[in-house]
């Protein structure tokens, strides 16, 4: 198994997820109350398994491939049936939702909730994720931008697809990319400094992620904003020596792979 659990969860019904998460909040609210605003996020989730029973803590999930393990550990699983991230942020921002998505997949589970410690009211974002990992093993996959007879493209496509086809389509891009990276040789072979040229000659060294000799790789995770994101990379191929980057959109259902030289 490539996910590895140290506890089962029930999926609940979205009414019974309302209810755990009108209690937890109800708690929150009063630890808030009681703490102020200005501790780590450490001291609120673990007054909250102080006070309320059913709470476990920073519950551990491994995610496997032949010699790759990346270990996880989730803030709050609530009666073993809604995912509770707690932040102390001036904001939620989308990584704040996409590491919640990523929980509820790894602990297969549709509902979590995001709860913002540091505002003076306590902020509170539901994620609701219906997909489960067995359903996203087989995205389907578009290559036609894609170059394949340019170095690194034969690993770039089909690690990630075995690495698809084994955990599925809708975790984290940070996992998939710190997965290639490790079968690259890891970071020192894999995160190089390429040289940033300007209007008169070089003006920085900035580390890369390589593929292959001067062919760098990115993994992005747009329901939009692709056509922004090709923009950007073009100008940054403009202003280096890289030959070329490979490019793979990942989302829950499609897998896009292209070449930007």
């Amino acid at each position: 198994m490539p996910i590895h659990r140290t506890t089962e969860t029930i999926r609940p019904t979205q009414s019974e997820f309302g209810q755990i998460a009108y209690d937890v909040m109800e708690c929150v609210y009063a630890i808030h109350n009681d703490f102020g605003r200005f501790f780590d996020e450490t001291v609120y989730k673990r007054e909250l398994a102080d006070r309320m029973p059913g709470m476990e803590l920073e519950l551990p999930v491994t995610v496997t491939h032949s010699t790759f393990s990346k270990l996880y550990k989730l803030d709050v699983l609530a009666h073993k049936r809604g995912v509770f991230e707690f932040k102390a942020a001036e904001s939620i921002v989308s990584r704040h939702h996409a590491q919640t998505i990523n929980y509820l997949l790894l602990f297969d589970l549709p509902h979590g909730l995001i709860i913002n410690v540091r505002p003076e009211s306590v902020g509170k974002y539901f994620v609701n994720c219906h997909q489960r990992l067995e359903e996203l093993k087989n995205p389907t996959v578009d290559t036609s931008r894609f170059a394949s007879d340019i170095a690194g493209a034969a690993f770039f496509h089909d690690q990630l697809l075995a690495l698809i086809h084994d955990w599925g389509s809708g975790l984290d891009t940070g996992l998939y990319e710190e997965a290639l990276t490790h079968f690259l040789g890891g970071e020192e072979q894999v995160l190089l400094p390429v040289p940033v040229l300007g209007a008169k000659g070089h003006l920085h060294d900035q580390k890369m992620r390589l593929v292959a000799p001067d062919v760098a790789f990115k993994l992005t995770a747009f329901t939009n904003q692709l056509d922004s994101f090709e923009t950007h990379a073009r100008r940054l191929l403009k202003h280096t020596n890289l030959k070329a980057i490979h490019w793979a959109n990942i989302t829950h259902k499609h897998v896009t792979f292209t070449t930007l030289v």
